[in-house]
């Protein structure tokens, strides 16, 4: 039961070369799919590097100024442009900067809207894709244009720290207007994993926040009004709209780039005297401080997409893999935490180190409220007849950051176990 090997691996740099390496096969009804090996994978190898089907920065993201390439989400500013307004200092000039990667002498405008293309190749592959349906050209900046009213309802709905974009969902609308192979398009949507009725709305509601969970009928007009198509009509129903809403939220995968990361990562590469180390070090300690103090976590340009072989990789707790962004644009790399054996499960984590390394009750917890499932990984199973007691300065953090009682926790921990 995998899925098509021209689907699941056409958007890799080298899909020959990866299905070789690794296998989607059908694992349950409850898990779905799942990546496995077909070979021996070393520890630090590159297993696959994926682009995405539909990718989109998000709203709040650019409207705050990270400059991205309308398409591949590579960052715009130069290094130094990036370090001078993260940590509010205009005068501030960074050693080296040959080292940063940015080429402003190729970005390119779209020459009726003027959305910006980190080169000539990505303003044509948008255009060719997408763009020319959703190109506003003079109206760009009209408030009252039905694409620019969708973001805004967006906008007003789903405040940072953003998890995805409307403008994902309507990427993937006007890739199949503009497709000569519509049916080929809409095939390859329908790989990602779906959910049931109740499930879509419960992420729906999640994506939204508790205080608008009843404004998606009215985002659901908005989509309508601005993006109708009599080719996927379904999409345009309540239902169908939930569902695209639900696929968007369950498969996006948050990308990120930063042209200030890619150059610290160059100087940290770079052969010096012990003294200029010393010194370039701690001219980088004091800038991330400064940026600190003045942006605070928001660094890099952010965004999300949809990729087909990635997608299939199941969650772990003590994931064998993990996925990078290193050429500062949307290509996706996948490469193995630590030594994977034939016909070993590729996992990824849909948490960060911190929360791996809480209780199994409060890992469950995160899971349950933004994905949907409970784990079955084995390190949630050697902790399954365990008490699993979390300390009561854990649970007292929890508590004070999630608004449950104590006692609330100890149900819900024993229930579990």
């Amino acid at each position: 039961m995998a899925a098509p090997h021209d689907d699941m691996f056409s958007f890799c740099v080298d899909p020959g070369k990866v299905s070789a390496c690794v296998d989607v096969r059908f694992i349950d009804n409850i898990k779905g799919k799942g990546l496995f090996a077909k070979k021996s994978i070393k520890k630090g190898d590159t297993i696959f590097l994926e682009r995405p089907l539909v990718s989109a920065q998000f709203l709040w993201n650019s409207l705050y100024k990270y400059r991205a390439c309308e398409y591949c989400l590579r960052a715009l500013e130069t290094a130094e442009e990036n370090a001078r307004r993260l940590s509010g200092i205009p005068g501030l000039s960074l050693p080296n900067p040959e080292l940063c990667r940015v080429r402003p002498e190729k970005h390119q405008a779209c020459p009726q809207c003027q959305v910006m293309y980190c080169s000539s190749e990505c303003r044509q592959a948008a255009s060719d894709q997408y763009h020319r349906v959703l190109c506003l050209g003079p109206s760009q900046e009209d408030p009252d244009h039905p694409i620019n009213k969708l973001k805004d309802a967006w906008r007003s709905m789903h405040y940072p720290p953003e998890t995805s974009s409307i403008m994902l969902m309507a990427r993937m609308v006007a890739i199949v207007k503009q497709a000569k192979d519509k049916a080929h398009w809409q095939k390859l949507f329908s790989h990602f994993c779906s959910r049931t009725g109740n499930e879509e709305e419960e992420i729906a509601h999640k994506l939204l926040g508790e205080k608008f969970r009843g404004q998606l009928a009215l985002l659901h007009s908005f989509f309508k009004a601005a993006l109708y198509d009599d080719h996927l009509s379904r999409w345009f129903t309540p239902e169908g709209f939930r569902s695209l809403f639900a696929l968007v939220g369950t498969n996006g995968q948050g990308i990120g780039t930063s042209s200030l990361s890619q150059w610290v990562h160059a100087c940290d590469a770079v052969a010096l005297p012990a003294q200029q180390k010393e010194q370039l070090d701690s001219f980088i300690d004091q800038m991330y401080k400064d940026i600190e103090k003045e942006t605070g976590d928001f660094l890099n340009c952010e965004g999300s997409g949809l990729f087909l072989l990635q997608s299939s990789c199941n969650h772990s707790c003590i994931p064998n893999t993990e996925a990078s962004f290193p050429d500062n644009n949307f290509l996706l790399q996948l490469s193995a935490l630590n030594d994977i054996n034939p016909g070993e499960e590729i996992c990824i984590s849909y948490l960060d180190c911190c929360q791996r390394d809480r209780s199994r009750h409060s890992r469950h917890k995160t899971l349950r409220e933004n994905y949907l499932f409970v784990c079955s990984c084995p390190k949630c199973v050697s902790q399954m007849d365990e008490l699993d007691m979390t300390s009561e300065e854990e649970e007292e953090e929890e508590g004070e950051a999630e608004g449950e009682t104590e006692g609330d926790e100890i149900e819900d921990e024993m229930t579990d176990v």
